[in-house]
């Protein structure tokens, strides 16, 4: 009796670790899985109807000039859509790395995407599904950002007129790093960091904030599993841009603005 007394709380030490490498394993798998489950719904929601008569030969999908225009005509498509609202918009052309802000088809700024990478089911999938996709604009849901939308402009009220002054409060984003992330209705989410910066504390900022969405996404995974259920996957496109055009463009587009994407 005293023997078994004695080794019970070894047996327990070790059905710790044991429990804790399942849970380990399972999350792992379920996350694993997401990436797939996206897929699924896209191909779902955008791919070629089977029952369509004017379905185009499956040999077209292989066809690497007949996907160019495709997604040529993708991108025209959901800017066409765009410019017909009085609103500003961005379009993000990853093929020739640009940035840009338009109203009603016209750019008013422009700016070169010093790198940029996204998702893989994104581009090594179903590039039909992905380009019906895009053929619609995104809209954004929400944002998460280093930097206020709109800066901070206080006026002090003069005792009168003669001693009036402008005083206002300079935007402090001038001295902070610019990165932010928007949220799409479609799911993905398009992350705009500046470009290196030299100074140390920028860059451990910009490591927080992507602590900050990596724990975020990390604790939505848990949740899901939690319940035994497959967890949301968000494909991402990253691109990165100067400090002023980063500012520029978050500042200059609506909190429920669209974006178009060619890729």
């Amino acid at each position: 009796m005293e023997n078994n007394i004695e080794q019970a709380p070894g047996k327990n030490r070790q059905t710790g670790p044991v429990i804790i490498t399942v849970i380990l394993i399972f999350f792992t798998i379920m996350s694993l899985m997401a990436p797939g489950k996206k897929l699924k719904e896209i191909r779902l929601k955008f791919g070629p109807e089977e029952t369509s008569e004017n379905q185009p030969d499956e040999r077209l999908y292989s066809d690497s000039a007949y996907m160019a225009l495709l997604k040529e005509r993708s991108f025209l498509q959901a800017r066409t859509s765009m410019a017909e609202t009085d609103s500003v918009y961005m379009t993000l052309n990853l093929s020739d790395s640009t940035a840009n802000l338009e109203i009603s088809g016209v750019t008013v700024h422009s700016v070169k995407i010093s790198s940029f990478r996204f998702s893989g089911i994104l581009k090594r999938t179903d590039d039909y599904a992905i380009s019906s996709m895009l053929a619609q604009p995104m809209n954004i849901t929400g944002d998460l950002a280093t930097i206020k939308k709109e800066p901070l402009m206080v006026k002090m009220a003069p005792k009168d007129t003669s001693e009036f002054k402008p005083d206002v409060i300079p935007d402090t984003s001038n001295y902070e790093p610019v990165n932010y992330i928007l949220e799409m209705d479609n799911g993905i989410r398009i992350y705009v960091y500046q470009t290196t910066d030299t100074l140390k504390s920028n860059n451990r900022r910009r490591f927080y904030f992507d602590l900050r969405d990596r724990l975020s996404t990390a604790w939505q995974y848990a949740k899901s599993a939690a319940v035994f259920k497959v967890p949301e996957y968000h494909p991402f496109i990253k691109i990165r841009l100067p400090k002023a055009d980063a500012k520029i463009i978050y500042r200059a587009l609506p909190r429920k603005g669209q974006v178009a994407v060619y890729m």
